[in-house]
């Protein structure tokens, strides 16, 4: 990636004086988070949010993360069962819970006294036909600033920048929050999200790279990459034993392996099969 554009990205980031971080530890926020580092250095903030939809796992990784860019860094609690029409879990679940962050985090920047919330979402993000949390992010206005939309840096380039820093997050698997497990139209509940949290945790414990468990219903539809799935399979005996354990009636490998965004591909094929819209008979 061009040295310019990368000091193009620091240049917007000093322009602001002073910034918190949404920090989870991934990619995009580590990244974000060094060039708010090296453009700021104390008037920069990492801060994350743990919440029962954030994995201790991840918290983990966050908090090494922060120690290794040599940011300071603030870890804040918050819960997003009790927001209206989250726990319902409806297809726009994203929006209700990235504004309440984001109302989070402006609070507590204000509070602080930092001039404004830098978050990472990049610019291959925003061309999903579902992302209703980018919608908050828009409807914050100036408060948020989201500098790889608005100076067009896609997540390659991001790993590129990630890897030019040598930070270990540069090809850390992506990760997204729990309640992204669980199909639109189930209820989300601390009881779910603690049995995903446990599944997950033991098919990192086996050796497993990038996967998800998949709750539908008391059913775990366990994603693997395609290159693990042979793995997944010798090891389907002691897995499915110990998911069972967690509480799960069935357990299954889903054949076409990990892939992001799963739980938006019966929405996604629905509209694709509606019938095109015309002004046929219209005067």
């Amino acid at each position: 990636m061009a040295v310019e554009k990368i000091e193009t990205i620091k240049e917007a980031i000093k322009a602001r004086e002073s910034a918190v971080i949404a920090f989870s530890g991934g990619v995009d926020s580590a990244t974000l988070a060094a060039l708010a580092f090296e453009a700021l250095g104390e008037k920069a903030l990492a801060v994350t949010i743990t919440s029962p939809l954030f994995p201790g796992q991840q918290l983990e990784t966050a908090v090494q993360t922060a120690c290794e860019i040599g940011i300071q860094h603030k870890v804040l609690s918050f819960s997003q069962m009790s927001l209206p029409y989250f726990s319902a879990n409806t297809i726009n679940r994203c929006y209700f819970c990235k504004k309440a962050l984001l109302e989070t985090l402006l609070d507590f920047a204000e509070k602080m006294g930092y001039n404004v919330v830098l978050e990472g979402t990049n610019s291959s993000e925003i061309k999903g036909e579902n992302r209703p949390g980018y919608q908050a992010v828009q409807e914050a206005g100036k408060k948020v600033f989201s500098p790889f939309v608005e100076l067009n840096v896609t997540k390659e380039e991001i790993r590129k920048i990630a890897s030019d820093l040598s930070l270990s997050a540069a090809n850390r698997p992506s990760a997204a929050c729990l309640a992204s497990r669980i199909p639109y139209g189930q209820p989300i509940t601390v009881e779910a999200l603690q049995k995903i949290e446990k599944a997950e945790d033991y098919l990192f414990s086996l050796g497993f790279t990038q996967f998800r468990v998949r709750m539908h219903e008391n059913l775990a539809r366990i994603e693997v990459i395609r290159e693990e799935l042979e793995d997944a399979f010798r090891k389907r005996e002691t897995i499915s034993r110990h998911l069972k354990a967690l509480g799960f009636d069935y357990i299954t490998l889903d054949l076409e392996g990990f892939r992001s965004g799963s739980m938006d591909e019966p929405y996604t094929r629905r509209k694709s099969n509606e019938p095109e819209k015309t002004n046929y008979g219209k005067i």
